[in-house]
């Protein structure tokens, strides 16, 4: 058994070569991000940072955790997503072969665990390769992570040997996982198959894949469902995250019946043309093949541009919400003292503060407010207690930390500067979008120092000049944006390089079965270069669904968004990524497709 999944790997190394290349990516990511999990868990800070400054070190650091650690799971998905795609593929291709075996006597058992095994091979070539990629993506992942100021610039990750076991562990158990299906239909395989084709052969989509397709897309419609009926943002985007996984899988499991229908587009357009034609008549009987090139697209775009706009959409929101929040005009940078024309003034400065609540410090900022002002500038109100209370030594806790479990009348120690006071609490803001605002002080406590702006409510027709609400509200909600862009970019330049192999590995693998249809090509009087662009042809008709399909997902994840509270408004479409996504994906595949193509067109006609 062990010779022939060994001969098995050594003999088509080459359809096998982008599962091993998706778990070493998988292991070199798992291995640097434990190795870096490790290191953020007990931080060794250098000595002279101030309390705050170590808490912002703290801080940063769980932004970090957070990041490695969808890293990591992301990885460990994709590496699995590719394997299972790879040896699905293999099954198919090698039915006739494990047709002979069960001729010969060859146990259904026997047939699986070879599977299994082959896999497992896989695993451990891939594991071994990985380990070297992990030195490497330790470094890359540190130097990003500081570039986005999540880590300070003397983080050092220190080798971790319990990293590397661990990564390698995840690395063969990922390439088993991926394999158990492909091995099931393998041990399914009769002896008869080795004489002539059944039909099992030919169906693409199995009970189980109609199945779970079925479910996935009835689980993914009531959800959206769902969301409409909320009509809550937050409640939005909760489902619009599950609705991107359930829609992906949905779609992936359906594509092969989808496929043949936007097949066609290509004839459809250029009528009577003979490469047009032959594209569409090869979309439309490599349904398998075509299905396995769109699956990895209809993942990527269905959650990268599902995540980038709902967390787009939160961003958008929180400027929406101060729009409607805020009852000023004119927000300047600067104290403004009350004069003509002014009907109210709210001049705010934000100061750090170290709260000590029981064993507990939090290091955060105050903002240092007149009441009354801010009453006249706000629409906001306290869901606890009064904000005229806010006097001497007293705090109310803004909406940031609104759920944090303060109590209203409790004592809290507070540090302010060099001074260190108790206050009480008399005031607890509701919950809101921006979490930028935590605690609110009156302004005797400021002490020197701070970042002031005033928010100015001006008297009808008259002006000032600086930032109007609109704009400082849509500036505030960019910010929370910006934020979220780098932890963005990192995770989807991580989902772009493993749906590059993926797509890479099924346009090898298709190519590689289509050798007898490209010989018969040439033989009927096709040119190779007219091979070749049906070849381009078809895989760009596949690109169009693959991408076509991963939008409907995000739009589905969008729907509950857009029916919220605060509608269209604060809909956020990712159209410049989508974009991204299209055109890379047309020259990834295109190319890979022209070259295979070009490859296996290679002999002269006859000689095939």
């Amino acid at each position: 058994m062990l010779r022939l999944s060994v001969g098995a790997l050594r003999t088509r190394w080459q359809l096998f070569a982008g599962a091993v290349v998706a778990v070493a990516l998988g292991v070199g990511l798992v291995q640097s991000g434990l190795q870096m999990l490790a290191a953020t868990d007990k931080p060794v800070l250098p000595a002279g940072l101030t309390a705050y400054e170590r808490a912002q070190v703290r801080e940063g650091y769980v932004g970090a955790s957070t990041l490695l650690g969808m890293s990591v799971m992301l990885a460990v998905f994709l590496s699995v997503f590719i394997v299972s795609t790879t040896f699905g593929f293999m099954t198919v291709q090698r039915r006739r072969e494990f047709g002979l075996l069960r001729l010969v006597g060859a146990q259904r058992g026997y047939l699986c665990l070879m599977v299994v095994m082959e896999a497992g091979l896989l695993g451990v070539l891939g594991s071994v390769v990985g380990l070297p990629l992990g030195v490497v993506a330790t470094w890359a992942q540190t130097w990003l992570l500081t570039q986005l100021g999540m880590l300070p610039s003397w983080f050092h990750a220190p080798w971790d040997q319990g990293a590397m076991w661990a990564a390698m562990i995840v690395g063969v158990s990922t390439a088993l996982a991926g394999v158990l299906a492909a091995a099931w239909r393998a041990s399914r395989i009769r002896a008869l198959e080795a004489i002539v084709e059944g039909q099992a052969a030919q169906r693409v989509m199995t009970a189980w894949r109609w199945f779970w397709g079925l479910s996935a897309a009835g689980g993914t419609l009531l959800l959206v469902i769902a969301a409409q009926a909320a009509r809550d943002l937050l409640a939005g985007l909760m489902i619009a995250l599950v609705v991107m996984i359930s829609g992906s899988v949905a779609l992936s499991q359906l594509s092969p019946v989808v496929v043949p229908l936007v097949g066609r587009l290509p004839a459809f357009v250029v009528r009577g043309n003979l490469i047009a034609d032959l594209a569409r008549s090869g979309v439309l009987h490599a349904v398998r093949q075509s299905a396995a090139t769109a699956a990895p697209l209809i993942v990527l775009v269905g959650l990268t541009v599902g995540l980038w706009g709902t967390f787009g959409s939160l961003a958008k929101a929180v400027g929406v919400e101060q729009k409607r929040l805020i009852t000023a005009d004119v927000v300047v940078d600067r104290p403004v003292a009350p004069g003509p024309g002014i009907v109210a003034a709210s001049t705010q400065t934000a100061v750090p503060i170290a709260i000590t609540r029981g064993k507990r410090t939090v290091y955060s900022e105050a903002i240092g407010i007149d009441p009354a002002a801010y009453e006249a500038t706000h629409g906001l109100r306290p869901r606890k207690g009064a904000l005229d209370k806010l006097t001497g030594s007293t705090i109310a806790i803004g909406p940031g930390m609104a759920a944090e479990g303060y109590k209203l009348g409790s004592t809290l120690k507070v540090a302010l500067g060099n001074r260190k006071i108790a206050v009480k609490v008399v005031a607890i803001m509701p919950e809101t979008l921006d979490v930028s605002e935590n605690f609110f002080i009156p302004r005797s406590l400021l002490p020197a120092g701070g970042r002031t702006e005033t928010l100015v409510k001006l008297e009808p027709g008259a002006t000032m000049d600086g930032q109007t609400v609109k704009s400082w509200a849509e500036q505030r909600g960019e910010a929370q944006q910006r934020g979220n862009a780098g932890l963005f970019a990192a995770l989807m330049g991580l989902a772009g390089i493993f749906t590059a192999v993926a797509v890479v590995n099924a346009v090898v693998m298709s190519t590689a079965d289509r050798r007898r249809e490209f010989a018969l090509a040439r033989m009927a009087g096709l040119t190779r270069g007219q091979v070749v662009t049906v070849a381009l042809v078809e895989s760009a008709t596949v690109v169009v669904v693959g991408v076509l399909l991963g939008a409907v997902v995000a739009a589905a994840a969008l729907a509950g968004i857009a029916a919220g509270p605060y509608g269209i408004e604060a809909l956020a479409v990712p159209w410049q990524l989508l974009g991204l996504i299209f055109g890379t994906a047309l020259v990834v595949v295109g190319a890979t497709s022209a070259l295979t193509a070009y490859r296996a067109t290679s002999r002269r006609p006859g000689t095939y």
